[in-house]
């Protein structure tokens, strides 16, 4: 490949490794051997003189819940264009697996962790004082020792219940929180919605806040028709996430309750599907493509050397789509 780009093999492999000062000419030369000759690298033998593999890890909670298996599908993306592959664990949100996650021999598969968990707690901090590389993801343990990459679930949680206030809705049930939740999802977003409430001057009323341990369509649809076989009246919904949002739209129509006539809908994560629900969902799309791209690059540069300081907090921005469940005009109850 070399001769046929009339360069060094040194100059080969600046290009192969995308540093910075090669000349935009050789450059092409060289990528356009590479590309006559179909020239696959060698991983193996790379890992072999790097130290390195090549590879990354991300473990998710589930992957059957619609929130990770995106999250997943844009790491793998962004992984791919930086010239690394991933490696995919789930843990079922499970404290224990977490944990056995975080010490077991397949780390040296790889070399570094995308790690979002679920059951461990603030308690745990000190199981991410980890000898390879890491990257949290989410919103259980803050101020740990490894980098960080979030969203803003307070504030962004905040502005979808403010559009519902907005709209003129004064009864917003919230579907998804959980008992003794503070520095979760469930607790961040829960803290948002009471803000608004208390900036708009509205009662706060706990019968409106209700249970889901999962966050699936089914329990979404589920809370949706206890609410109304409870007598609560509620003239507008914020599912916790875009799932269980969809399943109270799914119950609501049953009922024949009018979305966004009667109630209006705010669901949270911009999922694929929402825009696709009848009606589209409004909902927060949290950085949904931030993210991912965030959590490899910042994990890329503590494999790399290029980052050595202390650990980072990362936060996407977030932005309010409104669609047809919600939308900013002509939405008032009848």
């Amino acid at each position: 490949m070399a001769r046929r780009a009339g360069v060094s093999i040194k100059t080969v492999s600046n290009v192969i490794h995308d540093h910075p000062h090669v000349r935009a000419e050789t450059r092409e030369r060289v990528r356009e051997a590479i590309a006559a000759l179909d020239y696959t690298p060698n991983l193996t033998a790379r890992g072999l003189r790097s130290g390195r593999t090549g590879a990354i890890g991300l473990a998710v909670p589930d992957l059957g819940l619609s929130y990770f298996a995106e999250l997943a599908a844009g790491t793998i993306e962004a992984a791919e264009r930086a010239g690394v592959v991933v490696l995919v664990e789930q843990t079922g949100g499970h404290r224990d697996r977490e944990l056995a996650l975080l010490r077991s021999p397949r780390r040296k598969l790889t070399d570094g962790l995308l790690f979002s968990p679920l059951g461990m707690t603030a308690d745990d901090v000190g199981a991410l004082r980890t000898p390879y590389p890491m990257v949290v993801l989410g919103e259980r343990i803050f101020g740990g020792p490894a980098d960080h990459v979030t969203m803003r679930n307070v504030a962004a949680a905040r502005a979808a219940t403010q559009h519902l206030i907005d709209l003129g809705r004064r009864r917003i049930a919230v579907i998804g929180a959980h008992a003794g939740d503070v520095d979760g999802s469930p607790g961040l977003r829960l803290r948002g919605y009471r803000e608004a409430l208390d900036a708009a001057a509205i009662r706060f009323d706990p019968e409106l806040i209700r249970p889901a341990p999962i966050w699936q369509r089914a329990n979404g649809a589920a809370v949706v028709r206890a609410l109304i076989a409870d007598g609560v009246p509620f003239d507008a919904v914020f599912g916790l996430n875009d799932t269980l949002a969809l399943g109270a739209m799914r119950a609501l129509s049953e009922e024949g309750i009018g979305v966004p006539g009667r109630v209006a809908v705010v669901g949270f994560d911009d999922l694929d599907e929402s825009q696709y629900a009848v009606p589209s969902l409004t909902t927060i799309d949290p950085g949904r493509e931030w993210l991912p791209q965030a959590a490899v690059s910042t994990l890329l540069e503590r494999i790399s050397g290029d980052y050595a300081g202390a650990p980072r907090l990362l936060e996407a921005e977030y932005r309010l789509v409104v669609r047809e469940s919600a939308p900013a005009t002509g939405a008032h109850p009848t």
